[in-house]
């Protein structure tokens, strides 16, 4: 064991659950955060040295109150994972203001205030990291997902901010985007139309065939480059940055 530890929301996800399996085979305790349970019928238990809380993000008293509890789990972190996200898959003009607030809420401003509450944690430690999980949809977007689009490149114009003034602390900030990735958010947002008909699995194929690698990534694939950019002896000279995890579906021309 290391006395390294991180806090991830959106813990119990398909990305998240992967990435807490990553940071606690490394030795890292790990303190977890969702408005889910932690499901372990999935065959893998929250580790027994770290700290589950169920709780939603989107709330700023909720934030207050995780990180007290936080508190009383350690001093110190290494690193802040925010990675909880919610997806409206909708129109512009048939997105309600609520909803629009809603996904502000989960996905920018649970970012803000979690920065701010960890970053006492993070400068006690001497320096660490923060990881914002963004989107490939932050810089090449499609029809019906707006809200989403919009929060997902919010974070990444906050991460750079969070990089320039967290850098005299020694914190470094940098962002993920990844493409498609078999989660249970990507599932149920393969309705939309841009994938074309059929049931899931299909979609799932044509969506695979649109990327150069010819595959939808993993959430264990997107857990390790979080993982990378989340320890400093790997990423010490990296921050400010977003880095793309899409399988090269945005590399290619959408006219070819």
């Amino acid at each position: 064991m290391t006395n390294k530890t991180v806090l991830i929301t959106g813990a119990s996800g398909g990305i998240g659950r992967a990435t807490v399996q990553l940071f606690a085979s490394k030795g890292w305790h790990v303190i977890g955060v969702d408005i889910a349970p932690f499901d372990t019928a999935q065959g893998y238990n929250f580790p027994e040295n770290g700290l589950f809380i169920q709780s939603d993000i989107s709330s700023g008293n909720a934030m207050e109150e995780i990180f007290a509890k936080a508190q009383s789990f350690t001093d110190s972190l290494e690193a802040l994972v925010n990675n909880a996200a919610l997806q409206i898959a909708k129109p512009i003009l048939e997105t309600s203001v609520k909803e629009w607030d809603a996904v502000m809420e989960a996905n920018l401003r649970s970012v803000f205030l979690g920065a701010k509450l960890a970053h006492p944690l993070l400068k006690a430690r001497g320096g660490g990291a923060v990881v914002n999980v963004s989107s490939v949809h932050a810089i090449q977007t499609s029809a019906n997902i707006a809200a989403y689009a919009a929060s997902k490149g919010g974070l990444l114009a906050l991460t750079r901010a969070m990089a320039i003034e967290f850098a005299s602390d020694d914190i470094r900030v940098n962002a993920i985007l990844p493409g498609a990735v078999d989660t249970q958010m990507l599932r149920d947002g393969l309705g939309r139309g841009h994938v074309g008909e059929g049931d899931v699995q299909s979609r799932l194929e044509n969506l695979a065939r649109k990327t150069v690698s010819g595959k939808v990534g993993t959430p264990a694939e997107i857990a390790s480059a979080i993982y990378f950019l989340a320890d400093n002896e790997q990423s010490s000279f990296m921050t400010g940055q977003s880095l793309v995890i899409d399988g090269g579906a945005t590399a290619r021309l959408s006219t070819e």
